[in-house]
């Protein structure tokens, strides 16, 4: 029931205690504050790993060549191992149930000009399939297909930047740009989640890359996607697979770890994500330690509070005050105190992870945040704390003979 009265006195009791009153307030503010950036940079630092991770397709293999370690079949060790067309082939042929699509990479830096602009730029000889392992994004134009790669085309898809940098607005499709001397046709313009770094190659058909360096066959890296319905395990598996049957066309020694290489995002992108967790996980704890601090001191001052109002308290009952009345006063206060600084807390910590955006970025911390739901229940938690820190001591004073408060010092 609401008492005008009460709340009357409960001001004139703050206002009268304004230190008291801005000691308890503080704790509570402090505690919430802590807890919801703490929890919300354990999310951002999720974000960083998802974001990094998930800009790629996920259910690809990189395959590296290395250099032997061990001599095997008559083979010496230090023996460079070189990916070639037929490579592709045989991984096609011999894995149709699981390669949903595969692409070479054949990575070099040119210079490219464009009537009075210039710039140097890495290019990557890729198949058409490379577009769905970077997620790539057409904005005009079209991707590289089967026909650049049969007919060997000069043409070549560019970065949303480098068509920024030497088109300065012009439209880039059907136009020509040169590149090592050799005049290369844009037949389109993508973006990419990646960032600029992303925005600044230039894709061309791996075998126009192979006939201009002397006609070979040779590759730089090659890219496998397995089939997504394998799963996590079915991908391990077939990466296992692989490496097998890669080391045994390449005579490579079974344990031999140094002839080839295959990075597995699937399995790297899980291994991360765990690592993320854990990370966001030790936040939390950091966070809820924090709240755990704040309750404490919450808990401390209220009894304090308590402590020094016992004589008060013992003329209130002196007065005729009933034990009740004189607990639900305490509580009130304690509750009113602890629900104002409460939300104040909660809301400048949202506001301060609303304000951090990207800035923090650098320190793997991207666009923080807590749940709304997150926050008011541990506010909530703590207002119940620091009621139950106000009734504890209040029930012990409230039992106490009214002439042996009155002693109390």
């Amino acid at each position: 029931m609401f008492s005008r009265d009460r709340w009357q006195e409960i001001f004139q009791t703050i206002s009268k205690n304004k230190l008291r009153t801005f000691l308890t307030g503080f704790a509570v503010a402090l505690g919430i504050f802590i807890f919801v950036v703490l929890v919300g940079f354990g999310n951002g630092l999720k974000n960083t790993f998802q974001e990094f991770f998930l800009d790629d397709a996920t259910n690809t293999l990189f395959l590296f060549a290395g250099k032997t370690t061990k001599p095997y079949k008559g083979f010496k060790s230090n023996r460079f191992i070189q990916w070639e067309n037929n490579d592709l082939e045989d991984i096609k042929k011999n894995f149709p149930m699981f390669v949903q699509y595969i692409t070479p990479r054949i990575t070099r830096g040119a210079f490219v000009k464009y009537k009075n602009e210039s710039n140097n730029y890495t290019t990557r000889a890729v198949a058409p399939g490379h577009q769905f392992v970077e997620k790539t994004i057409m904005m005009k134009g079209r991707y590289l297909n089967e026909y650049d790669i049969e007919k060997r085309t000069k043409n070549v898809v560019i970065g949303r930047l480098v068509a920024k940098d030497l088109f300065k607005g012009e439209d880039p499709i059907g136009k020509y740009i040169d590149m090592g001397d050799i005049a290369w046709k844009v037949v389109g313009v993508f973006q990419d989640d990646g960032g600029d770094n992303e925005e600044r190659y230039i894709y061309l058909s791996y075998t126009t890359r192979q006939l201009i360096e002397k006609n070979n066959d040779k590759l730089g890296q090659i890219i496998v996607a397995f089939k997504p319905e394998l799963g996590h395990q079915g991908g391990l598996a077939f990466e296992r697979s692989l490496s097998k049957f890669l080391k045994d066309k390449k005579n490579i020694a079974p344990d031999d770890q140094g002839g080839i290489f295959i990075r597995n995002v699937a399995d790297q992108l899980k291994q991360n994500q765990q690592f993320a967790t854990v990370l966001q996980y030790i936040f939390g704890t950091i966070a809820i330690g924090t709240l755990v601090f704040g309750m404490i001191g919450v808990g401390t001052i209220m009894l304090f509070v308590v402590k020094e109002r016992t004589k008060e308290l013992g003329i209130r009952k002196a007065l005729g005050a009933t034990p009740k009345s004189v607990i639900n006063m305490v509580l009130q206060e304690a509750v009113f105190i602890t629900t104002i600084a409460g939300y104040i807390g909660m809301f400048l910590g949202i506001g301060v992870l609303s304000g951090i955006k990207d800035s923090l970025d650098e320190y793997f911390i991207k666009n923080p945040y807590i749940g709304m739901g997150t926050a008011i229940f541990a506010t909530i938690l703590l207002i119940l704390f620091g009621a139950l820190a106000g009734f504890i001591p209040a029930r012990r004073a409230a039992r106490i003979k009214p002439i042996e408060a009155l002693r109390d010092e």
